[in-house]
């Protein structure tokens, strides 16, 4: 699992690449812990290049939404697809995490255009 950051204004987009699993799962929510710890408010994650997740890394998702929630702070999962959108589905979570479409939905999102 490969994870790049880049940042939208306020808002840090953490682009995963290849597999969310057991063996490297923990190192999103370390990353989120950083981003947290610095002051950051705003996340999208964005999981258009992840083929794969377990349970691992539907609980490192569930630990990162928990984590943001507590804060009160704002998060959208984007480009939930594939087999990844299939655990979510079958895991009944697709409710339960802020997902949309696309980064660019997201970031129109927490950039407040989308709410009213």
């Amino acid at each position: 699992m490969d994870i790049k950051l880049r940042r939208y204004n306020t808002i840090y987009i953490i682009d995963i690449s290849g597999d969310m699993d057991l063996y490297n799962a923990h190192r999103l929510k370390d990353v989120v812990a950083k981003l947290i710890a610095k002051g950051v408010s705003e996340l999208v994650i964005n999981l258009e290049k992840v083929d794969y997740l377990d349970s691992s890394g539907v609980g490192a998702l569930i630990h990162v939404f928990t984590q943001v929630k507590q804060r009160e702070l704002q998060m959208r999962i984007a480009h939930v697809h594939g087999s990844v959108e299939k655990v979510i589905r079958l895991t009944k979570l697709m409710d339960y995490f802020p997902i949309v479409d696309s980064v660019k939905d997201a970031l129109y999102e927490l950039s407040g255009k989308g709410q009213q």
